[in-house]
Order: C-alpha cells, then sequence, then structure tokens
C-alpha cells in the first residue's frame, strides 16, 4: 500500500496541472492574505470573522473550485491502471484493497502538503493557524479524493471520466450549496450526503464528512474487488 501511494504522490507533483495548481493556491493564498485588511476595512465583521479573514480566499477557492482540481489531477488514478493493464502487474504483487487505499494515501498526502503550505503561507500575515479551519478543510479536501476515486472505479473510459470530472468540479459546489439551504423537501435529504452542509456548521460536523469519504472508499473497494481487470 505505501509503496503504491508513495509513486502516486510523486507522479502527481511531476504533472504541468500539478504545477500549475501549486502556484494557483499560494497566489491566492499570498494575495488573500496579504490584502485582507482591505476587506476588513469594507465591511462589518464579527471578531470570529475577521480572524479568519485571512484566509477567505484560499478558503473560496477550495470551496468553488476544489473539486475540479482534484478531479483534474486524479480522474484516471484507477481506471488509467486498467485501461493500461498495469492493474494485471499490480494485482499479482498486492490486493485490490491495498490499490485503493494506496492510491488514497499518496493523493492525500499531496493535498495534505499542498493545504499545510498555503495555510503557512497565510499564518505569515494572520500570526496564526486556526486548526479548526485548517481541519474542516483538509475534511472537505479527503471527501472530493474519496468521489474523485469512487468516479474512477465506477468508470472504465479514463477519457469520459475527464469530461465528467469537469463536469463535476463545477456542478458540483452549485448543487451542493442549493441543497444545503433549500427548503424543497424533495431534494433537501441530499445536503446530508454533501459536505457544505457540516461545514457551515461552527462545531465538529465535520467530521461526519470524513465518515462520508469512508463510505464512499468502501464502496469503491467493493466495486474494484468484483471488476475484472
Amino acid at each position: 500500500m505505501y509503496v503504491i501511494g508513495k509513486r502516486e504522490f510523486i507522479s502527481l507533483f511531476k504533472g504541468i496541472k500539478s504545477i500549475m495548481i501549486i502556484v494557483i493556491f499560494l497566489v491566492t493564498s499570498y494575495y488573500s492574505a496579504k490584502f485582507s485588511n482591505l476587506l476588513m476595512s469594507g465591511i462589518e465583521l464579527t471578531a470570529r470573522e475577521a480572524e479568519n479573514i485571512y484566509t477567505v480566499g484560499l478558503l473560496t477557492l477550495l470551496l468553488l473550485f476544489g473539486q475540479l482540481f482534484v478531479m483534474g489531477l486524479s480522474h484516471d488514478s484507477i481506471n488509467r491502471e486498467i485501461h493500461e493493464r498495469t492493474i494485471r502487474f499490480l494485482v499479482t504483487r498486492t490486493s485490490r484493497t491495498s490499490i485503493i487505499f494506496g492510491k488514497f494515501f499518496g493523493i492525500w498526502l499531496f493535498w495534505f502538503i499542498c493545504l499545510t503550505i498555503s495555510f503557512l503561507v497565510t499564518s505569515i500575515f494572520a500570526q496564526r493557524i486556526d486548526v479548526f479551519i485548517y481541519s474542516q478543510t483538509m475534511s472537505l479536501l479527503t471527501y472530493q479524493i474519496a468521489l474523485t476515486l469512487l468516479l474512477s472505479v465506477l468508470i472504465p473510459k479514463p477519457g469520459f471520466t475527464m469530461f465528467l470530472g469537469i463536469m463535476v468540479g463545477l456542478s458540483f459546489p452549485i448543487i451542493g450549496f442549493w441543497v444545503s439551504v433549500t427548503s424543497n423537501v424533495w431534494v433537501s435529504w441530499m445536503k446530508f450526503i454533501t459536505p457544505y452542509y457540516y461545514l457551515n456548521r461552527e462545531n465538529y460536523s465535520f467530521l461526519m464528512i470524513i465518515f462520508l469519504a469512508g463510505i464512499m472508499l468502501f464502496i469503491a473497494n467493493l466495486i474494484f474487488k468484483r471488476r475484472e481487470c
């Protein structure tokens, strides 16, 4: 599992798309923190909001485009191996469960490092790191990674997951925010399976996001075990 995770982690740093996303993260973190005082002077904020104003740019970026970024880099993490038939070599060396969780670990570690560095950049201006906000954001990324792996297992063609990744990445935040606030009884139940409902709460509800990610990984593993390679 760790060998697969290490391989996935290193491969993510090699692509031009990865470099571009890392640059976007760092630039957004730096300038949103640097010019946060302009936002504080323009609107009235509570004490809690004023403390977290330094991370508003980074959080907005992840809420709106986090799913798009994750799927853009890892939409074919599993089905690429199946399509190129390298999965046959992997399954002779390790279990399918190790492949799934190794892939997840490698992708998760990549985003963990990106997020940690971004928060360190904002801490230069804020003189602190809000562990609660950091944990919420990491739980969101964990959910997005698990969803990406699930779709990569469900859909066998990498080309289709690339297209679907763009569609899901752009539409998922919109739908997620809508179902978390709508009063429509036919769709309001969906808020309990999206991360945005739990992110709106100032308690440890974000742990439910990690639980949902675990469920998606469990489903992905069950499907992958039964798939012909």
